[in-house]
């Protein structure tokens, strides 16, 4: 037989008597079977069976819900059909039982092994028509409604269900019956009867008949939740990953792991610290509490969905933890804690909603733990997972959920510790850097001058303020040095590096400038030496062990020196900005000086300029953290700070705030040293120079003027001492130098002698034996004067005492 038609053959329908004998066939019994009508009717049914018949059959399978039973059928031609047989009981008028009517279907045909697969299949199938009513649902569908089929059939979706929120399943089914333009849907809702919300991904498509028209909108779902809270979890992390350390600053970064976790993961986030972890310090290792010990902890952080407001405090705050709590417990064993309100069994097994259940994940020993009394304080679970890095105990963190029903899974508690550790190496790394940056700051500030030295020559201000926090501190520098003769050296300078090794740089280079700085070396030497020293260092730097790389030293420095009797100014850079001069009317003053090279390079030499100031000249040094940033360059940065110089300031301190409140951005990645001074003129009446003749017989003649001098500025008390250093230094002059010989007196807060001649010899201090005719005089002035020393100049040398004056009276 056509097996094609076998494959068409609509269901057979045929008549049975009381007594099991076919008294009624179909034709399509004759397609699906074989048999003629001549054939069948007459038959014992039982003659079309291939196999023994069931118990009872047909009588035991009249119509219910188990009417239908797979029978295998004998072919006319020998074979064997599997076939679903239906038997459904007739009746006459009187009531009395006249046989059945069965019906075969045969199994392979589509339509029964569809309807079969559609009922049985583990997704939520339904069909609508376009006014959404339902039309057909199956098994898995009336589970997830809580609702059976007869209870939804002809009923509208929204009528029905009124109370769930699945506006965007229902429109878009809506839509896919509007447009017949099939759609796929990802909804997160909580089905009716569960307490837990659960994702959903659904898949439309219209249905249409021969003339293409949409008769209902058919959809399948499953249920996706466990893959969906695990992609929420890799978002939380994600997020977590960019959020959390962003900032090496302890408080910030705790704030970050309670901000990132809420709402997304917990509704309330606790993190609190240790002292010491909050102070930059070692944390307490190992920590150890006695039983009955109160843990006091400082409260770093704390976020909450419940009022959508940040509950970090200002200040740190105490947080106490009593010996036996979880976070107790859990900072003394450094293990996590999981805590529910209720245990959340459906059936004697742990559930947490369609989908969740079948999490893979499981819960290590211990864990979770039933703790009604987590529900006085509204909550519904709670994480505890101590903060620990590299071994080292930071601090405990709590995960808690009170607005949402959801417990704790346990690849929630997996999650918990990931974002926990990610914090701890975070925190770790800034309670690290917080030390360090400590060190080396307070390193800095110690090397800086703590008071700018009482001085005639110029009013000066000053300010330093280190890089901002999550940036290292540097290596800039400032200082204000007095020099002989009345006049000052100003001198700003900038480090390579940060940390550490900057601070300790710094305060060498510093030391030596000071150093340089006392035996009186213009401007340009005084760089020279220092490239030197700078060279030196950078060798000393070397690792020993060639696979260890090699430290990096460099610097700039501006030395310049004001002259307050010839208003002269003096200046000489080593890749350092050039200071800025503006006149008493406001306007710039421009210099020809050209940086020279960055400290350290070596074998380049470096520019002195000199150039006359008029009294109350406004000078400004600066590193170049004042000047420059991401949003300016140097050029642009200068150009500012000369705009905002107001030279009309009465107060050079309130214009130090000015600049800086101008100047520096809120986040500071560099060191910012600023050094303003205003200069000021000696009176002329407080200088008195003459020119002494190369002959010994103009000693008396210079202790003289000397004397007379002193005396005319009511200094008499000096006279007889400045008689006598006048006499020594005039006669080594007359004796050792070369004309001319010039002697100068100033009045300023000191009294100085200075002769000068043009010799480059400088005379040294020795010790005299009992028979030597000389070498006392330097001695004798180096006992009686509170300093002394020589310079070199141009034209030769100056020798040069200063005696300190008696305050005048308030």
């Amino acid at each position: 037989m056509d097996m094609s038609g076998r494959q068409d053959a609509p269901a057979a329908a045929l008549v049975v008597d009381p007594d099991g004998v076919v008294s009624g066939w179909s034709e399509s019994g004759r397609l699906l079977l074989g048999w003629t009508v001549e054939d069948a009717v007459g038959r014992p049914l039982t003659d079309l069976l291939a196999a023994p018949p069931p118990p009872g059959f047909p009588e035991s399978h009249d119509s219910g819900p188990d009417s239908t039973r797979l029978v295998p059928l004998r072919h006319r031609n020998g074979s064997t059909l599997d076939a679903l047989v239906s038997a459904h009981p007739l009746f006459g008028a009187d009531g009395r039982a006249l046989g059945h009517a069965v019906t075969v279907h045969r199994w392979e045909r589509r339509p029964v092994i569809a309807d079969l697969a559609f009922e049985q299949c583990p997704f939520a199938l339904g069909v609508y028509d376009p006014e959404l009513r339902f039309l057909w649902v199956n098994a898995s569908a009336c589970r997830v409604m809580a609702h059976s089929e007869e209870q939804v059939l002809g009923e509208k979706y929204r009528e029905l269900f009124p109370e769930l929120d699945d506006k965007a399943y229902t429109n878009q089914l809506a839509e896919v019956a509007r447009t017949g333009e099939p759609a796929r849907l990802i909804t997160v809702f909580r089905p009716l009867g569960s307490d837990y919300a659960n994702a959903w991904a659904t898949s439309m498509w219209p249905v249409r008949d021969a003339e293409g028209r949409v008769r209902a909108v058919a959809n399948w779902g499953f249920d996706m939740s466990a893959e969906y809270w695990a992609r929420q979890r890799l978002l939380i992390l994600n997020e977590a990953g960019v959020g959390i350390g962003r900032t090496l600053d302890v408080l910030g970064t705790a704030r970050e792991l309670a901000g990132t976790s809420v709402p997304g993961f917990a509704d309330l986030v606790t993190v609190d610290l240790f002292d010491e972890v909050l102070r930059g310090e070692e944390p307490p290792s190992p920590p150890t509490f006695a039983p009955g010990e109160t843990v006091t902890l400082s409260r770093a952080a704390g976020h909450s969905a419940q009022d959508d407001t940040d509950r970090d405090p200002r200040h740190p705050t105490p947080v106490d933890h009593v010996a036996g709590s979880v976070a107790a417990r859990c900072l003394a064993t450094g293990r996590s804690t999981v805590q529910l309100a209720a245990e959340p069994h459906q059936g004697g097994e742990w559930a947490f909603g369609p989908g969740l259940a079948a999490d893979p994940a499981h819960w290590p020993p211990g864990n979770p733990s039933i703790d009604p009394s987590i529900a006085a304080d509204g909550l519904t679970g709670r994480i505890t997972v101590p903060l620990r890095a590299r071994g080292a105990l930071l601090g405990v963190v709590a995960f808690s959920r009170s607005d949402r029903p959801e417990a704790f899974t346990a690849d929630d508690l997996i999650l918990a510790e990931e974002l926990t550790a990610k914090a701890a190496i975070a925190i770790d790394n800034a309670r690290r850097y917080s030390r360090e940056r400590t060190t080396a700051l307070t390193l800095q500030r110690s090397l800086l001058p703590q008071r700018l030295p009482s001085q005639e020559a110029l009013d000066v201000a000053s300010r330093y303020l280190p890089a901002g926090t999550g940036a290292e501190v540097g290596g800039d520098w400032f200082d204000v040095i007095p020099l002989s003769g009345a006049r000052v050296a100003l001198v700003v300078g900038d480090v390579v590096g940060h940390g550490l090794h900057a601070s300790a740089s710094m305060g060498r280079l510093r030391t030596a400038v000071r150093t340089l700085a006392d035996v009186d070396l213009p401007p340009d030497e005084l760089l020279t030496h220092l490239d030197d020293l700078v060279l030196h260092l950078s060798n000393d730097l070397q690792p020993a062990d060639a696979f260890q790389p090699a430290g990096e030293f460099g610097a700039t420095c501006l030395y310049t020196v004001y002259d307050p009797v010839s208003r002269h100014f003096a200046l000489a850079s080593a890749g350092h900005p050039l200071p800025l001069i503006i006149s008493p009317d406001g306007t710039r003053t421009p210099t020809s000086a050209q940086p020279g090279p960055p400290l350290g390079i070596g074998g380049l030499p470096f520019e002195a300029t000199e150039v006359e100031l008029p009294e109350g000249s406004l000078l400004a040094l600066f590193t170049d953290g004042l000047v420059e940033c991401r949003e300016r360059d140097v050029d642009q940065g200068i150009a500012e700070l000369s705009r905002v110089l107001n030279h009309a300031a009465g107060s050079l301190e309130g214009l130090c705030d000015t600049v800086l409140d101008a100047m520096l951005p809120e986040r500071r990645t560099d060191d910012a040293a600023l050094l303003l001074a205003r200069t000021l003129a000696l009176d002329p009446q407080h200088v008195a120079d003459w020119d002494v003749e190369p002959d010994p017989s103009q000693v008396p003649r210079a202790r003289k003027f000397a004397v007379e001098q002193v005396d005319a500025w009511g200094l008499e008390e000096a006279s007889f001492v400045t008689e006598l250093v006048v006499s020594e230094l005039v006669t080594n002059a007359i004796r050792y130098g070369e004309p001319p010989i010039r002697l100068r007196l100033i009045r300023d807060t000191s009294l100085i002698c200075e002769v000068s001649d043009a010799s480059n010899t400088a005379p040294h201090l020795r010790r005299a034996r009992a028979y030597d005719e000389g070498g006392r005089g330097l001695l004798l002035v180096a006992q009686l004067t509170q300093g002394w020393g020589t310079r070199h100049t141009t034209e030769g040398k100056t020798i040069w005492c200063a005696q300190t004056l008696p305050e005048p009276p308030s």
